[in-house]
Formats: C-alpha cells, sequence, structure tokens
C-alpha cells in the first residue's frame, strides 16, 4: 500500500556516516525533508546533494532537518559528504529496508539491465509526525528550492 500525504511516516532508525543513530521519533516536533537517492558521487545525486547544501541555511533558518538516505557504505557517505561539504547526515540504508517501507525501493532498468535500487523520492515529514509532502520521480536540479517554495 503507497504512502498517502496525510499518513504516519514509517518511524525508522538508520546510522550516518559516523555511525550516530538517527531516530526518526526522536525528531518530533520538527519538519523533515527525507530524500532518497540512488548512489554517492554520481552526476544526478550531487547535483541534488549539492542543492539541498546551496540552500541548507534556509532549511535551518526554517528549523527543518534535512536527511539524505542511500544504500551507500559509511565510507563512501564519509568521501562524499567531504567532497562536497555536505552539511546535513547521509544515512546509510543498508539493503534498501527503510526505502521500502517509503515506496522508494524497488526494481529499476538502467541500458537495458534490471536491478534492484533506490528510487529518487522526498518526504516531508509534519512537526507531529506525518506526511506533508511526496515528490516522487525527483529531478536533481532546483530540488531543494522547489521544497523551499512550497513549504513558505
Amino acid at each position: 500500500m503507497a504512502l498517502k500525504v496525510g499518513d504516519r511516516a514509517p518511524d525508522f532508525s538508520l546510522p550516518d556516516a559516523k555511525g550516530n543513530i538517527v531516530n526518526l521519533s526522536d525528531l518530533k516536533g520538527k519538519r523533515v525533508v527525507l530524500y532518497f537517492y540512488p548512489r554517492d558521487n554520481t552526476p544526478g545525486c550531487t547535483k541534488e546533494a549539492c542543492n539541498f547544501r546551496d540552500f541548507y541555511p534556509e532549511f535551518e533558518g526554517k528549523d527543518i532537518v534535512v536527511l539524505g538516505v542511500s544504500t551507500d557504505d559509511a565510507r563512501s557517505h564519509e568521501k562524499f559528504a567531504t567532497k562536497y561539504d555536505l552539511p546535513f547526515p547521509l544515512l546509510i540504508d543498508e539493503g534498501g529496508k527503510v526505502a521500502a517501507t517509503y515506496d522508494s525501493y524497488g526494481l529499476k532498468k538502467f541500458m537495458g539491465k534490471e536491478y534492484m535500487g533506490i528510487s529518487r523520492n522526498t518526504f516531508v515529514i509534519g512537526s507531529d509526525g506525518t506526511i506533508e509532502k511526496i515528490y516522487t520521480k525527483v529531478k536533481p536540479d532546483n530540488h531543494a528550492e522547489a521544497i523551499l517554495a512550497d513549504l513558505a
């Protein structure tokens, strides 16, 4: 069953690159932008992450937490975050279990090959823990700006 606006956001506990555990339940009272992306250091994912980085002060100013999620490991996240000076946590979703609960993990096709992977989707979770907005098949350019405009 697909998640809809107004549904309670599925809770999760995921490690970041430094081994800190991020629990969605600990963020109650804050808005959260939870964005799922396929891979560190790929062109689209880099554009998307850097767009969030460039607008991060505006998210912070609105007391909005930004969390990126992919199946990459801690080392990959650490290198990606350092290389592009990303100020928000990148969470490790080994095997895509959390992405699956957010309808963001499944069969993908690229250059004639099929594989399981993360879809580029974003969820805005309200301070009460319910889903406020869902973006599917996100275009990485200017995504952060579009979210800020929608939340204004």
